[in-house]
């Protein structure tokens, strides 16, 4: 058996065959699968943020299988076919990369990405503002980083990061005077240009906020993780703690981490 993306095409097309296939995939849309899609996905970057080569394989394979089902559901369908699929890609990696395939240069990643999104932009002559296409649907902050790398695009970005400290100073003040006015709608929406600064800062040194934040989660989770088993080891009850107590027991924590 060949192990290629046309055997797992025709594996799918076996599943999907009105008669004899599998029920589950029979009944499965397009729509129907995207929690699916979006939980693979995610399982794929846990196990690239977990250094798991193994688990990835598997993630990967699983991944594919759902880009699989989608365009065997499309050609059922005559929508587009996966020749139009691997052509399109194909087409735009050559436009998109002038420096590679053309005659034009670009030396720095950094150029690369802003050429990409001018040359997107000249291909979305429909869209009216370079910053449309950003999918909502993402976690908000993969969308504010977007929508500040196609904005610095145009140029109308910090030339370093200096400026946008001046920012974060500026926002956590105002916040802050939100609050002391007890005006809870600005309050809200205080917070959330404290965060878009942050995005930005975290975009101007060169970090992906978003997987900043998702390791400050699985920090968080393991650090409290512990807390509650040091709880359970010594017949300690965590609801009937105090708070300075527990961030003695926290600072341990921290203190045997480092350590290791």
């Amino acid at each position: 058996m060949k192990y290629n993306f046309d055997t797992l095409s025709e594996i799918v097309k076996k599943l999907r065959h009105p008669e004899t296939g599998c029920p589950w995939d029979n009944v499965q849309t397009s729509k129907s699968l995207v929690p699916n899609f979006i939980e693979e996905l995610y399982e794929c970057v846990e196990a690239i943020d977990n250094d798991r080569h193994q688990d990835l394989v598997e993630e990967l394979g699983d991944l594919l299988l759902h880009v699989c089902l989608q365009i065997n559901i499309a050609k059922e369908s005559h929508y587009f076919s996966e020749n139009e699929v691997f052509m399109t890609i194909i087409q735009k990696l050559i436009r998109r990369h002038p420096h590679i395939f053309a005659n034009e240069s670009a030396e720095t990643a950094c150029e690369v990405k802003n050429n990409w999104e001018m040359i997107k932009m000249e291909e979305k002559k429909e869209r009216k503002s370079i910053l449309e296409g950003v999918p909502k649907a993402m976690s908000s902050l993969i969308v504010a980083q977007r929508t500040q790398e196609k904005a610095a695009a145009t140029g109308f970005d910090w030339k370093d990061d200096k400026p946008v400290f001046n920012k974060l100073e500026e926002e956590t003040q105002e916040l802050q005077k939100a609050i002391s006015n007890n005006d809870s709608n600005n309050i809200e929406e205080e917070i959330g240009d404290l965060l878009f600064t942050l995005v930005n800062l975290s975009r101007k040194l060169g970090f992906d906020a978003d997987t900043a934040l998702r390791k400050s989660n699985d920090k968080f989770t393991q650090r409290f993780m512990m807390l509650e088993q040091y709880y359970k080891e010594h017949g300690m009850s965590l609801q009937t703690s105090t708070l300075e107590e527990m961030d003695s027991v926290w600072d341990i924590i921290k203190l045997k981490l480092n350590m290791e």
